[in-house]
């Protein structure tokens, strides 16, 4: 086999495979729906415990009976297979119960950020025409603003306090509880309690029987040109990553606890920390707000086996306090993605987990919402310094030269290529980006071309140097320029924008904007205070910019485009004689 074009996880045989039994190159996948497959595992275990959400716990058998009956009120209100539902909700209990729900009734899950902007937010319902939004009565102003310029059948509201053990929920009440704004008694929308309501008072048909292949997700991604894009993915796409990841991590028992941090709107909290957990008995610590304190006490107080997040979560953890002294000898897995962990992350992050007594160092994986998640992995007893790992079961990479088909040797720098089971659909109403990104070479596979550069080497080992495409990425999360220049651009007192990432020890990189006034403004705090207020309406607050910087004039390239690249390099410079005087 040439480990080359047609390698995967265990092409390479290695010694420490014995530890576990080799992995197999390639897998049986389920065919069964995504509900299906968490219905089949809560027969199987209907007292372990699916998840654990601020001291209150839910077992497979209470799970499974809540999505039915979320399931048949979606019937009750008329959704039908096919239709979109629009899921704007942090990690807790009913965002998990609504997305099962919708996919047993063959409905369509557009999951979406809870902190995007009411323009955001607005987008995403018209682009995946969706005909009922779900969301929490602290976002409820949000999708009032919106409500009159989108065609919205139902907005259903749920509430954190409804899912909270009694003594939690007197404190919630007490504090977080307050700052939620009442809402008009006469507010076109149904609350959750009432929501499920119908669901027990529908007796008919209710579950749907769809092909695996058939759309079953939209999540949203940037893609090759930086237009935000839904992403189609299917049944098949989701179980195929859930039988990946348990494959190659052997260790797993059903049981078993992940942290799961990262948010379902987010293909790796979605597949990785969610439904690959439920899809094989394992036990998810929703976590629905992060913060590095918070994180590490729950780390410390369920004693996890999986953690997976982005590499600012371990930096910051690495400051905490309260994670002096803890023991992490339960750790079984620690996942790294969403962005690159630099080798000195790594290494002092594992001096931390060996100092806790864990057996295990960082493993570092590499995907693209175009796969659903994750697609390569660190093999457990193997790691190659600035390697991402090896691709998954069933999974090929093919490094090739960029805006081509043409296939590169060992260890030359091209666009990485994938193709597998994880694969999507396609772009939502976007063909000619369709065209650009799933490519059909000459073996015959379906490749996505992913507009990122690296290379492999000959044993199938997997390095990632950059994107190729203008991308700013700041705590795991895709931060489009463009989409931000055009926000501000479209401001009455800017002329002209160019918003950079500058390199931050947290977040990797932090947002700047450079703004041109319109001719005539004299610059000064007021006007910015005015745009930062604008920008707050307007951009999801991850991708709100730290700082703007007025200019007379921004720096051009020949062709008239403005020059970006030479901002990034000023401020890099700023950086190196602020770090100089110090």
């Amino acid at each position: 086999m040439d480990i080359k074009t047609e390698t995967s996880f265990s092409a390479v045989k290695a010694p420490w495979l014995k530890n576990y039994g080799d992995i197999p190159a390639t897998l049986e996948y389920p065919t069964t729906t995504m509900f299906e497959q968490l219905e089949i595992v809560a027969n199987k275990y209907p007292n372990q415990i699916a998840f654990d959400f601020m001291g209150k716990k839910t077992t497979y058998k209470t799970f499974i009976s809540q999505v039915h009956i979320c399931a048949r009120a979606l019937k009750a209100i008329g959704t039908r297979p096919g239709d979109k539902i629009t899921i704007c909700m942090p990690n807790c209990p009913q965002t998990v119960i609504m997305f099962y729900a919708v996919n047993a009734v063959g409905a369509i899950a557009n999951m979406i950020h809870p902190l995007s902007s009411e323009k955001e937010i607005e987008f995403y319902i018209k682009e995946s025409e969706s005909i009922t939004a779900v969301t929490l009565d602290q976002f409820y102003n949000k999708f009032e603003a919106i409500r009159q310029n989108v065609e919205l059948t139902n907005v259903i509201l749920a509430s954190i306090k409804d899912e909270l053990a009694q003594p939690i929920k007197a404190g919630y009440m007490l504090t977080e509880g307050r700052k939620i704004k009442k809402i008009p008694k006469d507010a076109p929308i149904t609350r959750w309690r009432d929501f499920m309501a119908y669901g027990m008072r529908y007796h008919w048909k209710y579950l749907s029987k769809r092909s695996i292949h058939d759309p079953a997700v939209i999540l949203y991604s940037g893609g090759t040109t930086g237009v935000t894009k839904g992403i189609l993915l299917s049944n098949y796409n989701f179980n195929a990553l859930a039988t990946q990841v348990i494959a190659t991590n052997p260790m797993f028992r059903p049981g078993d606890k992940m942290l799961a941090v990262m948010p379902m709107f987010h293909g790796f909290g979605l597949g990785v920390s969610i439904h690959s957990m439920l899809a094989s008995g394992g036990r998810c610590i929703l976590v629905p707000r992060f913060t590095a304190e918070s994180y590490a006490k729950l780390l410390k107080k369920h004693r996890c086996n999986f953690i997976a997040g982005v590499p600012t979560l371990y930096e910051a953890l690495l400051r905490q306090p309260c994670m002096e002294g803890v023991d992490l000898s339960c750790l079984k897995g620690v996942f790294s993605g969403g962005d690159s962990l630099s080798v000195e992350l790594k290494k002092r992050f594992d001096k931390f987990l060996y100092d806790h007594n864990a057996s295990i160092q960082v493993r570092e994986g590499y995907g693209t919402t175009e796969c659903v998640t994750a697609s390569c992995l660190t093999p457990t007893h193997t790691y190659k310094e600035g390697s991402i790992g090896q691709p998954f079961p069933d999974t090929f990479y093919k490094i090739v030269k960029p805006d081509t088909t043409e296939e590169l040797p060992y260890g030359e720098e091209g666009e990485i290529c994938i193709s597998g089971p994880t694969v999507m659909l396609g772009y939502l109403k976007h063909p000619e980006e369709n065209a650009k990104t799933l490519r059909v070479h000459e073996d015959g596979r379906t490749w996505v071309h992913t507009g990122d550069l690296g290379s492999m080497d000959d044993e199938g080992f997997i390095y990632f140097k950059q994107r190729i495409k203008r991308m700013i990425i700041t705590s795991g999360y895709n931060v489009y320029p463009s989409a931000l220049e055009n926000i501000l651009d479209a401001h009455e007192l800017v002329h002209m924008s160019c918003v950079i990432g500058v390199p931050d020890p947290y977040k990797m990189q932090k947002i700047k904007a450079f703004v041109m006034l319109k001719p005539g403004l004299e610059a000064n705090d007021e006007k910015k205070q005015i745009l930062f207020e604008y920008c707050k309406k307007n951009i999801a607050k991850y991708a709100l910019p730290y700082d703007i910087e007025f200019r007379d004039a921004l720096p051009k390239t020949l062709v008239g485009k403005v020059a970006y690249r030479e901002l990034e390099q000023a401020e890099l410079e700023k950086i190196k004689n602020e770090q100089k005087a110090e």
